[in-house]
């Protein structure tokens, strides 16, 4: 599915994919195969798919990443420049460069959907209800319940090695203690002067709402141990629903 890009219509939503080639943790992470694609291929099948988003881009500085992008009919208008593809460049102003080039060549965008190409267990209903959930809020992201919480079990050193308990008293029992969510990387989704404020004073500079995913739907991949419980995930998850289906055929 492929959907076509009019630099001249307003209030568009779009689709932004941040992809580096180099990865540390797994190299060539990005375009690794991944349940028979390569791995950003599926988030850009999603955003594709996904009837709120009226286009998707990428931003790399990889040709290849670039290559396989367009070839799934991602629009990818530039290879990255160098000072924004180093290790520690930071994301948001990738985002805002992207975002900029494309109203420079006359697009009016009111809402960026920012997807992580390395969660491909995501699915189009995650995308679609964190949009809907994103209305009247400056920035949303997607989040998974945490597994650790620092009114109960998450400690912090002081300055002479002591624990102490993060939050609180320590008298809560877990299912007393306030409920708290991890980000889990997938969705963000930003109205664009909300975007546009955070490229410059950091993502905690505008109000945040959040979306929860399933925890196993929140998978990021970062290392091959990341890779392969991606894989297990998929094909337990995505395996199994399908064979269920055939069978009732």
């Amino acid at each position: 599915m492929n959907k076509t890009t009019d630099t001249h219509t307003t209030n568009q939503t779009i689709a932004t994919i941040c992809a580096r080639g180099g990865s540390k943790g797994l190299p060539l992470k990005n375009i690794k195969i991944f349940a028979e694609k390569p791995l950003i291929v599926h988030t850009i099948e999603l955003a594709l798919m996904s009837p709120s988003i009226d286009s998707v881009w990428v931003s790399t500085d990889d040709e290849a990443i670039a290559d396989i992008a367009r070839r799934a009919g991602a629009q990818v208008p530039y290879i990255r420049p160098a000072a924004l593809a180093t290790d520690d460049a930071p994301k948001l102003p990738v985002i805002e460069h992207l975002v900029q080039h494309i109203e420079s060549c006359g697009m009016s965008i009111n809402r960026v959907v920012d997807l992580q190409p390395t969660s491909p267990l995501r699915t189009v209903a995650d995308i679609e209800g964190a949009i809907v959930a994103s209305d009247g809020v400056p920035l949303l992201a997607s989040v998974r319940a945490a597994s650790d919480n620092p009114y109960f079990n998450l400690v912090e050193l002081d300055n002479m090695g002591v624990a102490h308990l993060s939050k609180g008293n320590g008298t809560s029992r877990r299912q007393d203690s306030p409920r708290v969510c991890a980000l889990n990387g997938s969705i963000y989704v930003w109205q664009r002067n909300a975007l546009k404020q955070a490229s410059t004073e950091g993502l905690w500079s505008v109000k945040m709402g959040v979306f929860e995913m399933p925890a196993w739907r929140s998978v990021d991949i970062d290392n091959l141990e990341d890779f392969e419980y991606a894989q297990w995930l998929y094909s337990r998850h995505f395996f199994a629903s399908n064979r269920s289906v055939k069978g009732r055929l």
